[in-house]
C-alpha cells in the first residue's frame, strides 16, 4: 500500500532536487501550500513530484523561474481543457533560442575567422584594415578630442 503524503526529504529525493530546491520553489508560489503534520513537517501530495520535475524539464529548455511560474499557473487554471499560452510561450522560446543560435553562430565565424588570420594581438589587429574582429562595428566613427 501507498502512502498518500510524502514528506519533503521524500519528495526532493523523488523529484530529483534537493529540499532546499523544494522549499525556494514553493517560496516562489511553484507550489501549493503543503499540509502540515501535528509537529510541523510538510506533507506534500505525490503530484507534487511530477510539478517538480516539469519545474526542472522547462528550465532545461530555457525557460527562466517566471516563465515556469506563469506556466504552472496557467495549467493550474485549465480545468481539463488545453493549457491556453504554452503553445505560445513554446513558440516564442523557440524564436529566442534560434536567435541565440543564430548569434552564436555569427560569433563562431568571426572567432574562426580571427583564428585563421593569426590575430595575436588586439589593439595590432583592430588597426588592420583586414582585422576579422568587429571593432569598427561597435565604436562607430572615430571623434577627434578637443
Amino acid at each position: 500500500m501507498s502512502r498518500q503524503w510524502l514528506r519533503t526529504g521524500e519528495v526532493a529525493e523523488a523529484a530529483g532536487v534537493n529540499a532546499e530546491t523544494l522549499r525556494y520553489y514553493h517560496r516562489r508560489g511553484l507550489l501549493r501550500e503543503p499540509q502540515r503534520t501535528h509537529g510541523g513537517h510538510r506533507l506534500y501530495p505525490p503530484e507534487t513530484v511530477v510539478t517538480l520535475r516539469v519545474i526542472k524539464a522547462a528550465q532545461r529548455l530555457g525557460f527562466t523561474l517566471d516563465e515556469v511560474a506563469d506556466v504552472v499557473e496557467l495549467a493550474g487554471h485549465r480545468h481539463g481543457g488545453p493549457a491556453h499560452g504554452l503553445q505560445a510561450r513554446a513558440t516564442a522560446k523557440l524564436a529566442e533560442v534560434e536567435q541565440k543560435i543564430a548569434d552564436l553562430q555569427a560569433i563562431r565565424e568571426t572567432l574562426v575567422q580571427a583564428v585563421d588570420a593569426g590575430c595575436d594581438d588586439l589593439v595590432a589587429c583592430a588597426a588592420s584594415p583586414c582585422c576579422p574582429l568587429p571593432f569598427s562595428d561597435l565604436a562607430g566613427p572615430l571623434q577627434s578630442q578637443p
